[in-house]
């Protein structure tokens, strides 16, 4: 009974969006944000490339909105999964049902910390997308479509001895690291035990991010 309460407990405790993410619900000029059966979609100006995003373990998914609204103003349309009890492990086929009914011709996988790790297996297990953007993650076995990993210089929960194993999985990888960036500063859900102190602020984190995602999928197309 005692580990049935504890389960129980886990799985409901997690990190909140904080209102600058939650207020982005209300879409903008040029980004539609439309609800899902089990994600947001982000609809920007582009339609060709999109992204699937799985969010790290404990995180709610509305968390991650405001970097995936920057991505979508600027081209790239996004879809951020809503995980059963905010665990991706439930939800490694969550893109399934999204690049089977959406009509872009590109799409990429992608996730933060331990959905990054899922957002591997993933593609790793059909071919359905075209490459694989890792948010302070890494993958457990072979990578063969292209992979562009970032992650801060400051990022304390990412286990970096794992990740540097990891490279020898990824056959083309392009990696990225923020000078000053943190591991909780991809999204808006508040100080994450463990994790090391960023010295930019999580704005100009995201928007660095941004960059390299734009820049990365722009050069495979």
């Amino acid at each position: 009974m005692l580990i049935v309460g504890y389960t129980a407990f886990y799985f409901t405790e997690y990190h909140h969006a904080e209102k600058i993410a939650t207020d982005c619900l209300n879409g903008s000029e040029n980004v539609s944000v439309v609800k899902m059966d089990n994600a947001i979609f982000l609809d920007g100006p582009g339609n060709e490339s999109a992204i699937i995003f799985y969010p790290g373990a404990k995180n709610e998914y509305t968390s991650y909105l405001p970097m995936f609204m920057d991505l979508a103003s600027q081209g790239v349309d996004s879809y951020i999964i809503q995980m059963p009890f905010n665990f991706a492990f439930f939800g490694e086929k969550s893109a399934d049902p999204i690049i089977d009914s959406a009509n872009h011709t590109h799409y990429y996988m992608s996730g933060h910390s331990l959905g990054g790790l899922v957002a591997a297996s993933y593609i790793n297990s059909t071919n359905k997308s075209d490459g694989l953007i890792l948010i302070a993650g890494y993958p457990t076995e072979e990578i063969s479509k292209p992979v562009l990993s970032i992650y801060g210089s400051n990022d304390g929960i990412l286990n970096m001895k794992a990740y540097n194993e990891s490279k020898k999985l990824m056959d083309n990888l392009t990696e990225f690291i923020i000078e000053g960036g943190n591991h909780e500063q991809f999204a808006y859900y508040g100080p994450q035990e463990g994790d090391g102190k960023a010295t930019i602020s999580a704005e100009d984190q995201q928007k660095q991010a941004v960059n390299e995602i734009l820049n990365f999928i722009n050069h495979l197309h």
